[in-house]
């Protein structure tokens, strides 16, 4: 509870605060004959998008997770079980970001580095490129429960392409093949090195509110894994300078190696759960 009183309170004041984020986002379709604002947001819900953050430039993201909605009022409707994910991401270049963040969820920590590789440009290059590479840290496991833990076990790492494009002004689709590999798997029957195609778009409602949504179709899961293929569904909402996401999801992990490979909910069974993503940015 005393974090979501701390996120509320921080709320207000990056929408107030943020109009040089908003002149960013409004400042066209075309750049020099590249087409922008492809996404508004650096992620799509789960998946990240092409957008990269602008060269000295610091974004602040908090990204939170409720409990599953599916027992109702016993907790909340997921109030109760609750994880977050504090990042920093600051823009080396237009073109190459690194990032580093802390997620609450199996008390995990990450560092990624994202760079553009081809652009899409009006009558030239069709599609937007950006690869995208994360290491994360599980500190979470425990050594009680499993003695032959070693640091390495604790590794896992990804690594995607993302290929989008924008059609008109209003529909943007992304493909994200992406690559998983995990050195300590929870079925004994699940390879460490695992493959998802994640797909992901954003339709442009009105001048301030878009419909997102992405799945990965994770392609060789373990025939006992319980786990299931994240599929989220969300809004962006533009107002005050900040894209203030808002989405409902089958997955709680916030890093890409815990969607990809760990995500427990069942859209079919309504054990599904609903997070939001807020940012401030600071020019530097």
């Amino acid at each position: 509870m005393k974090k979501l009183i701390l996120i509320l309170l921080i709320f207000p004041y990056t929408l107030l605060a943020q109009d040089d984020l908003l002149n960013e986002l409004e400042s066209g379709i075309q750049e020099d004959n590249y087409v922008s604002s492809t996404f508004k947001g650096l992620k799509i819900v789960n998946f990240e998008s092409t957008k990269l953050v602008n060269k000295r430039n610091l974004f602040f993201i908090v990204a939170h997770r409720f409990g599953s909605v599916e027992n109702g009022i016993d907790d909340f409707f997921g109030l109760d079980q609750a994880v977050t994910q504090l990042k920093f991401i600051y823009g080396i270049s237009d073109a190459v970001n690194i990032g580093i963040a802390r997620s609450s969820f199996q008390k995990t920590y990450g560092g990624h580095v994202k760079y553009r590789l081809f652009r899409q440009k009006k009558n030239g290059f069709p599609l937007t490129i950006v690869g995208y590479n994360l290491v994360t840290v599980n500190t979470g496991l425990d050594t009680d429960q499993l003695p032959k833990l070693e640091f390495n076990n604790r590794l896992s790492y990804v690594s995607q392409v993302l290929i989008a494009r924008k059609f008109g002004k209003r529909l943007s689709l992304e493909l994200a093949p992406s690559y998983l590999h995990e050195n300590f798997v929870r079925f004994d029957d699940q390879d460490n090195s695992q493959f998802i195609m994640g797909v992901g778009g954003r339709y442009k409602l009105t001048k301030r509110f878009s419909l997102n949504v992405d799945y990965g179709y994770h392609l060789n899961r373990s025939s006992s894994s319980a786990f299931k293929n994240p599929l989220s569904i969300g809004v962006d909402i533009e107002t005050g300078g900040h894209v203030f996401q808002l989405h409902f999801t089958n997955a709680q992990p916030m890093f890409e190696n815990g969607f990809l490979g760990q995500a427990s909910g069942d859209w079919g069974d309504g054990d599904f759960f609903f997070g939001f993503n807020l940012s401030r940015v600071f020019d530097l």
